[in-house]
């Protein structure tokens, strides 16, 4: 009896997930139900599972509305049905096709309208849909008529009184208006909720035929859908299974023959092991597939990595899908593809961020946009959106609802309307909110996709499907995961930029110089590696000067134990010690030294923890792969899990292993979930990261040019600035004859691009640079007026930065003429001005510049100084007792440092936040601090700046950190260009506009309060 089934997947209508909706189902006594969410099949996948298991016939549908308003149901005869139906809303989603107020012409899909919208006339699949509290109509001559074409409508949207008051604040967040102004004709009837389907029954006794023609629908409509024993995607590259074999198999020896040589048997037995796998497994299309993206890749000159874990495959690595040797590292295919494995495995593959969308279009267009789609993936209500979008409902005004989502719920006001907030935001938790593009999983099917889903057009402009990658997982689907970076950005435009500058041609994939080599060792093992893909954070930087990491196999290692779950667990700081003291530790159990051996003992990698469940635990492989995948955060079965931890204790228990034992071994592997990496993806993050250090040790300023272009990594573009400068690089402002969007290399100038400039519209910096290129240098600033179409607060910008240097003119004896040139300017006779007048020379009394005022204008305009140190502009001529240089001779002692705070990261404990801070000294060398929540309390973060720093040094294997006790920011010097006379007194308005920001923010600690003389101080 239920024709119209809404889900929360109708979104910011439904109240039900899929699985209370078909529990509801059962205890009402249903035998069949029908799914309609609104424009969506998003549910009906996860919706036929739960019926099989219930024992109730599964049937699929959808509701079109339109513009909110409800044209029709549409539901599925049979599977192919629901492809019919997803074509319409494709070709309204994606094509630009409107929803017509009637059916189109279905095959498979019966058709019931609301007595609403009742055609003229109704074909042999359409049907009047009649309510139970609409029966008393029927005594009408126009319904009368109809009788025979009519149908139970009883439509599920809530299941309480509550839900449907949560239907009620859905509809008003999706009307974006209040609670108290939603209209009837905006939500759904009060009488939406599950009866026992005997008493629909009894309702229309009657009307027998309505009954009949319902039953009708729900026998001869059905389900019937294969999941994951047949595969979805592609099927073959080629025309059969065979040639796709053929295929691969010559293509993997042609790369056995480049890689290793004919004669390495190991190799070849490896590469023929794993042929015979793929093919049994039907998956040599999707490496060919892979293999085709990867060749036109290259055919372009771009730069990719293929990591995760397809680099354990050797094929993939002859395919050059990868660039890890497998045989090297002593990776295991079968962490990639198993005869005994439950899930399709993926291909993680990065581009650089600028090449990405070129790789895409090249997908779709060579696989047939009817084919091809990205996975999406439902956005829940979270935290912060809750709170705002409930409130709003209810009238909070702004004031309030930035308390609600800055506060935790403890904090909020307890009033009657907070408390209708939170009752209801909490029932919203794991609601999805939208849909939106998965970032990165694209699916290649071999049918056309719109027989599995309709298709959606997000503002990105690829077509993405109705599910996410869980579910395309569980209906056949392999993803191809194609995503981007900006570390290979930098990679990539470091190399161009070499063969630009020194016309050198390098290689980057070339593994002689991209692994272990002497140099970038060294830098390894001092933590040089600003920049560098992965290993520039204080963390990394630490964690290499710690093992002293100077090869790359420990790069490997640490690239995974920097990871949250294996450094939470304390297992880091237990492999940083027996790195450093490799005879002074017992291994935890001879299972442990026998497979952990290579990572002392201590599980690092994915699977390591299958090896310890299957070696240790005596679990299966299916069994240690479920634990594996919650590790990584893909699990999604609790109830699973926990039967395989069971499973762990019984077998633990068997083998004779104490529960002591057992629970460690345990809570080790619980550890990692979320955060893990498998060995091969740390291996392929490695390469990428000596691939960048490789070109910052030989070509620091191409390399570091092209961080900066790249719009950097973990640090902000001043750190990069700074650090070009420490590689030698004379780095200079933006230049309008000299500079172009992006920051260019001359030598070893670095001239800034117009891109950094706070204030200077993107049109107008593109403007510049091809006037110049059209018509030559601009030869003044009044040249550059007439030729450029621009007003008085852009030029004002421009001479600020000294971009108008070239004209032997102070800024000040500019600002005047470009006030002269434009005061009766007119942008129309721009064209006529430049033939019918001269350049004009203006004479200007000469106008005094203060020292550092170009240094105030640099950080006004781009955030940070240029043409001096943030050290130069102290009050105070004190530069520390210590510089970073001698820490290390200061272990155990207190010293007091002057430095430039560059980045800080706070960090949740039971007694409050605690900060790790890294700095700059007066030197330009870097170090790290620790801030605890007592010094905190009084000795605070005030904003960027340089700080004078009181702290005992703590050198913890090579690595010295500092635990600050007090610390205090130094004003800087007056600002000069807002001082008029000798004595330095203020602008009046600039003074007003300080005095005012000033009121609210706490004192600064004073110089002398935390050891400075005061003699130091000017």
């Amino acid at each position: 009896m239920f024709l119209n089934c809404h889900s929360f997947h109708s979104l910011r209508y439904g109240t039900l997930s899929i699985k209370e909706l078909v529990q509801q189902a059962q205890e009402s006594g249903a035998r069949e139900l029908v799914l309609t969410d609104i424009n969506t099949i998003t549910g009906i996948y996860e919706f036929k599972t739960l019926c099989d298991q219930c024992g109730i016939k599964p049937i699929a549908g959808v509701e079109i509305r339109k513009e909110g308003r409800l044209l029709y149901v549409a539901i599925a005869k049979e599977f192919s049905g629901i492809g019919e139906i997803n074509q319409m809303i494709t070709d309204y989603n994606c094509n630009g096709k409107n929803l017509t107020e009637t059916a189109p012409q279905f095959a498979n899909v019966f058709v019931i309208y609301p007595k609403e919208n009742i055609p003229e006339t109704l074909k042999e699949n359409e049907f009047v849909g009649i309510r139970e509290e609409e029966l008393t109509l029927l005594v009408r001559t126009e319904y009368q008529n109809l009788i025979h074409k009519m149908v139970v409508l009883h439509p599920i949207t809530f299941a309480t009184r509550k839900d449907y008051n949560l239907h009620c604040i859905l509809r008003a967040i999706d009307n974006n208006t209040l609670l108290s102004k939603l209209t009837e004709d905006e939500t759904c009837h009060k009488t939406e909720y599950f009866k026992r389907a005997q008493s629909l029954r009894d309702a229309f006794y009657q009307y027998p035929e309505i009954i009949k023609n319902t039953q009708h629908i729900l026998n001869v409509c059905h389900f019937e859908f294969s999941y994951r024993n047949q595969i979805k995607n592609k099927q073959h590259y080629t025309r059969s299974k065979e040639g796709d074999l053929r295929m691969l198999t010559k293509l993997a020896y042609l790369g056995l023959k480049k890689r290793y040589g004919l004669d390495h048997e190991i190799a070849r037995a490896r590469v023929e092991k794993e042929l015979q796998v793929i093919d049994h497994l039907n998956f040599s299309s999707y490496f060919l597939i892979v293999w085709d993206i990867i060749r036109y890749s290259n055919r372009m000159g771009f730069m990719h990595v293929g990591r995760g874990s397809g680099a354990n495959s050797i094929v993939s690595f002859c395919l050059e899908i990868t660039d890890i040797c497998p045989l090297e590292l002593d990776l295991y295919f079968e962490r990639f593809l198993n005869l005994n494995r439950q899930t399709p495995p993926d291909f993680d593959i990065d581009w650089s961020w600028q090449e990405r969308d070129a790789i895409l279009q090249y997908i779709f267009d060579r696989y047939g946009k009817e084919h091809v789609a990205f996975c999406g993936t439902n956005v829940e209500f979270k935290y912060k959106s809750i709170f705002r979008e409930v409130g709003k409902v209810f009238g909070l005004p702004k004031e309030e609802l930035d308390e609600l989502t800055s506060q935790r719920m403890e904090l909020h006001d307890k009033n009657l309307v907070v408390e209708h907030v939170h009752k209801y935001g909490k029932l919203l938790e794991k609601f999805p909110n939208q849909r939106s593009m998965h970032a990165c999983g694209i699916l290649i099917s071999e049918e056309p996709i719109t027989h599995f889903t309709a298709l959606e057009m997000p503002p990105k402009g690829f077509p993405i499907v109705q599910f996410d990658m869980n579910v395309a997982e569980d209906i056949g689907f392999e993803k191809f995961d194609i995503l981007s970076q900006r570390g290979l950005g930098t990679i990539n435009d470091t190399v161009k930029l070499i063969k630009k500058t020194r016309n050198i041609e390098i290689d980057i994939r070339d593994t002689s110089i991209s692994k272990d080599e002497e140099v970038c060792n060294e830098y390894l093992a001092q933590g040089r590696t600003i920049g560098c893909f992965y290993i520039e954070s204080p963390a990394m930087r630490g964690l290499l000067r710690r093992l002293k990491c100077d090869n790359y196999k420990i790069l490997v290692a640490a690239s995974s134990i920097i990871r949250p779950g294996v450094a939470q667990s304390g297992m880091m700081r237990e492999y940083i010690f027996r790195h450093n003291h490799p005879d002074q530790f017992e291994y935890f159990h001879d299972v442990f030294k026998e497979h952990l051996g290579e990572t002392y003992g201590i599980m690092v990698y994915q699977e390591d923890v299958i090896k310890i469940s299957q070696y240790f635990g005596g679990l299966s492989l299916a069994d240690g792969d479920i634990l594996r995948r919650a590790m990584s955060g893909k699990g999604r079965s609790i109830e699973k899990l926990q039967e395989v931890k069971a499973n762990f204790f019984k077998s633990c228990k068997d083998k004779g292993h104490s529960l002591e034992l057992t629970a460690e071994a345990y809570r080790q592997i619980e550890s990692f979930a979320g955060y893990s990496f498998c060995k091969a993806h740390s291996a392929s993050y490695a390469v990428e990261s000596y691939q960048s250090l490789y070109l910052k040790v030989y070509y620091p300023l191409e390399f570091m040019v092209s961080v900066i272009n790249n719009m950097g990594g973990f640090y902000r573009t001043e750190v990069y600035i700074h650090e070009t400068k420490m590689s030698g690089g004379i780095v200079c402002n933006p230049c309008v004859n000299a500079s172009d969007f992006q920051t260019t290399l001359h030598g070893k100038e670095i001239y800034l691009g117009f891109m950094h400039l706070q204030g200077l519209e993107t049109r107008i910096a593109h403007f510049i640079i091809e006037e110049r290129i059209r018509n030559g240098n601009y030869q003044s600033l009044e040249d550059f007026i007439r030729r450029v179409p621009i007003g008085i607060e852009t030029v004002q910008i421009l001479i600020f930065i000294g971009a108008f240097r070239f004209t032997g003119k102070q800024k000040n004896e500019l600002l005047v003429e470009a006030r002269m040139l434009l005061v009766n300017f007119k942008p129309e006779n721009r064209g006529l001005m430049l033939i019918e007048e001269p350049i004009k020379e203006y004479k200007l009394p000469q106008l005094k510049r203060e020292t550092f005022e170009d240094a105030f204008d640099e950080i006004e305009l781009l955030g940070f100084t240029v043409s001096c140190s943030p050290f130069d502009l102290l009050q105070i001529k004190y530069r520390g007792s210590v510089f970073v240089k001698d820490l290390l001779q200061y272990h155990k002692k207190e010293v007091k440092m002057l430095a430039y705070l560059i980045s800080r990261k706070h960090v949740p404990t039971k007694k409050g936040t605690m900060y790790f801070g890294t700095w700059i000294d007066v030197n330009g060398d870097y170090f790290d601090t620790a801030h605890f929540p007592d010094s905190l309390e009084k000795y605070s973060f005030q904003g960027g700046g340089c700080y004078l720093l009181l702290g005992t040094v703590e050198v913890d294997f090579h690595f010295p950190t500092i635990t600050v006790t007090k610390m205090a920011k130094m004003p800087f010097i007056p600002d000069p260009r807002y001082a008029y006379d000798k004595d330095r007194q203020y602008d009046i308005h600039r003074q007003i506009k300080e005095d005012v920001s000033m009121t609210n923010r706490p004192p600064y600690p004073q110089a002398h309060e935390i050891g400075l003389p005061r003699n130091k101080i000017i």
